[in-house]
């Protein structure tokens, strides 16, 4: 193995880990939390780019599927059923959506702007799946409206701040990590 895949699948495991980390520095609100997991997938999404950010977010979406209690409310394949799992999923497109558009220019207005990008998606995928589940499984009968009223809108601020701290941080990482590795 060279040492660029090496140091590539080492800093996939420890993006990983953080976002394990980022589920619980949290804040409740509700059946959700403000964590730190959107900083932590923007970071992989812009410093290991598209295909290694991508696998940490999925490395630890798998880790908590197994059984490891990594997400918020614990871990297991039971966790495909509650409410927030499709915002776990949702984290691994929005890491290679970031990877893809930081490829080629890591400035921190494209890194900002690639960010808003990723979280778009995150909730692209983390709401309908949110719908899914409150209404199908639970039979609770919220409307999309109720849903982004509850479930997102109180969460952009606090997003926005995350994707600012991406932007500042990762270019002076990105500097730091440039001379052994490559982003893939």
């Amino acid at each position: 193995m060279t040492n660029n895949k090496t140091r590539a699948l080492l800093l996939t495991s420890l993006f990983a880990a953080l976002a394990a980390i980022g589920a619980f520095l949290r804040i409740p609100v509700g059946e959700s939390s403000f964590t730190l997991q959107v900083l932590f997938t923007c970071m992989a999404g812009v410093l290991l780019g598209p295909k290694y950010g991508a696998l940490s977010q999925l490395v630890y979406v798998l880790l908590g599927l197994i059984g490891l209690p990594v997400f918020t409310a614990g871990g297991g394949f039971g966790y495909v059923f509650h409410p927030n799992f499709g915002f776990l999923l949702g984290m691994i497109p929005m890491a290679f959506i970031i990877g893809l558009l930081t490829r080629k220019d890591a400035s921190p207005l494209r890194i900002a702007l690639a960010c808003a990008c990723g979280t778009a998606v995150l909730y692209l995928v983390g709401i309908p799946y949110l719908w899914l589940i409150l209404n199908v499984y639970m039979g609770k009968g919220m409307t999309f409206a109720a849903l982004i009223g509850a479930y997102m809108l109180p969460f952009l601020l606090f997003d926005a701040l995350k994707i600012a701290a991406a932007a500042l941080l990762c270019p002076r990482i990105l500097r730091g990590l440039s001379p052994v590795f490559a982003r893939a």
